[in-house]
């Protein structure tokens, strides 16, 4: 009997491990089985961190002002030939200046792309109607202006920080405020009037750029097309031959564009930049008389700029200077235009200047003592000198009232970063034939990224 049951329990013990097989269970299934739980678990954490870089690598950002002005001077447009007649005019206005969806993409590789919507002054609002009282008419209406702008658009390959290429839209690096042009990059609540004044601002063309930074120096340089001379006027010398009445750009001319930064000290940027190009071969109806046979209408931008912020102290600056050739032919020649022509056929100057500076103080250290906080609030002063027609020819009319000084005083406070709220007093002072020009403004602004 005991015989029995030992063959039998030895023959349980055989079989044993073959029951176990079958049932595709065995002593190393524990050691499998985490492994393929590790493995699931290695599965998800990557696809959390392609997510998360799938994210990190698409960018929404922008900026936006909103301002109130009450100014106590005329709008009228008679008010520089008459002053006595509108010496103790005013008027008030609310003024969205800028509104900016920024949107970025990094494929990978070194590849990305950038785009910036822009929206001035509200954007536009028009639209056709039928109307009931007029015959059943068809009747374009406007209901609000502005303007809608594609102001940057590019697509970018990056092979290390000392080299990169850009190709598309984007903004030309001439001047401060076309380089640094966000509401919190500046105190006043609306840009710094010479440089927006005397050139285009923002400054954006379609071209190729190639720009890097090595150490403490950075640069970058562009090839865009040349500007438009049919579009240059009085007030504000060759600002408007950036744009384009058509529906492309004109390209018979090119021009060129450079800016140097330089970061060596502590807090503080220094910059030059410039801009050269011919505009009169850039026009859409070519001069057939003789006399303009010559003319290239060769305009070229020098500027200088720099930013200090550094023990509570913000201080920028800006000198900027440019010069047109053949000023006289091409006054001449825009004046010749039809009244239908996109040129506003208005004489155009020889020189341009602007010249800036602005300091501010952080008054909450003051304060504090020694505690730090993200809010700051500066009191800020400002000084400009511009002229749209600081020389002209002798056969261009010289319009006196475009010369002029400003100056500005008031507070931005900084409850964060991103975010502005700013109030100043500012006056122009123009030559003493003219009513000077003092403004209280109000505005609030942002500019930064947003989390997804």
């Amino acid at each position: 009997m005991k015989r029995k049951v030992l063959m039998i329990t030895l023959g349980l013990m055989l079989c044993m491990p073959v029951v176990w097989a079958d049932n595709g269970v065995t002593d190393e299934t524990p050691v499998k089985e985490e492994k393929k739980l590790k493995s699931a678990e290695a599965v998800q954490i990557t696809e959390v961190q392609e997510q998360a870089s799938r994210k990190k690598r698409f960018t929404i950002g922008g900026y936006g002002e909103a301002v109130y002005s009450r100014n106590f001077y005329s709008d009228n447009y008679l008010r520089y030939d008459s002053p006595q007649d509108y010496k103790n005019d005013k008027h008030g206005r609310f003024d969205l200046p800028h509104v900016v969806i920024m949107l970025g993409y990094d494929f990978g590789k070194g590849w990305s792309t950038g785009m910036e919507i822009e929206f001035e002054h509200g954007g536009t609002e028009s639209a056709v109607e039928i109307e009931e009282h007029e015959g059943g008419e068809y009747e374009s209406e406007v209901e609000r202006g502005g303007e809608v702008a594609l102001e940057q658009f590019w697509i970018q390959k990056s092979f290390c920080p000392q080299f990169n290429i850009k190709l598309g839209h984007m903004v030309v690096p001439v001047g401060a405020t076309n380089a640094h042009h966000l509401p919190t990059e500046f105190f006043g609540v609306y840009r710094p009037e010479g440089e927006s004044t005397i050139m285009p601002c923002t400054w954006h063309e379609t071209g190729l750029s190639i720009w890097g930074r090595a150490g403490d120096w950075r640069y970058e340089a562009m090839l865009l097309p040349g500007l438009d001379s049919d579009r240059f006027d009085s007030k504000e010398w060759i600002k408007g031959g950036a744009g384009s009445p058509y529906e492309f750009k004109i390209a018979n001319a090119m021009a060129g564009a450079v800016r140097i930064d330089n970061y060596s000290v502590k807090g503080l940027r220094l910059s030059v930049s410039g801009y050269a190009g011919n505009s009169f071969s850039n026009t859409l109806r070519k001069a057939t008389n003789t006399v303009y046979k010559d003319v290239k209408g060769t305009v070229l931008i020098g500027a200088f700029d720099f930013h200090y912020d550094d023990h509570n102290w913000v201080a920028r600056g800006n000198f900027d200077y440019g010069h047109l050739s053949d000023a006289a032919l091409i006054t001449r020649y825009n004046t010749s235009f039809s009244n239908d022509a996109p040129s506003p056929k208005m004489p155009v100057a020889t020189a341009a200047i602007s010249t800036g500076l602005e300091v501010g103080y952080d008054l909450f250290p003051l304060f504090r003592h020694g505690e730090k906080k993200e809010d700051k609030l500066y009191l800020f002063g400002r000084y400009e000198y511009y002229d749209s027609m600081y020389k002209t020819e002798n056969a261009v009319t010289d319009y006196e009232e475009y010369g002029r000084q400003r100056i500005a005083f008031g507070v931005n406070y900084y409850p964060l970063k991103e975010l502005v709220l700013k109030g100043e007093y500012s006056l122009d002072i123009l030559k003493s034939r003219f009513n000077n020009e003092p403004a209280i403004s109000l505005g609030v602004a942002y500019a930064g990224f947003f989390n997804l």
